[in-house]
């Protein structure tokens, strides 16, 4: 399993990338399957980070974190149901 320093550093070359999508492999089970959606106030330029493998369904979550420009975060304001959609049940890396 991954650690949550590994997902860090996975993190942070995925949102360089942004808006182009990434093709990183996963560093816990190597697959090029991560994914990463943004929820936030509409123009506030912050938010949450939820970030994934499709694959292996592990991952983090981030608060408080930029997002980039160009970037379409998911609405705070939208019901959990709205929220939790585009978001598999992964397991959360701590």
């Amino acid at each position: 399993m991954a650690t949550f320093d590994e997902w860090l550093d996975a993190y942070d070359i995925v949102y360089r990338t942004l808006p182009a999508t990434s093709h990183l492999q996963c560093p816990n089970c190597g697959h090029r399957t991560l994914r990463l959606v943004f929820t936030g106030p509409p123009g506030a330029g912050y938010g949450y980070a939820s970030f994934w493998c499709d694959t292996c369904l592990e991952g983090i979550h981030l608060s408080r974190v930029p997002i980039p420009e160009g970037i379409t975060a998911r609405p705070l304001d939208a019901s959990a149901e709205e929220r939790g959609r585009a978001l598999p049940d992964y397991r959360l890396i701590t």
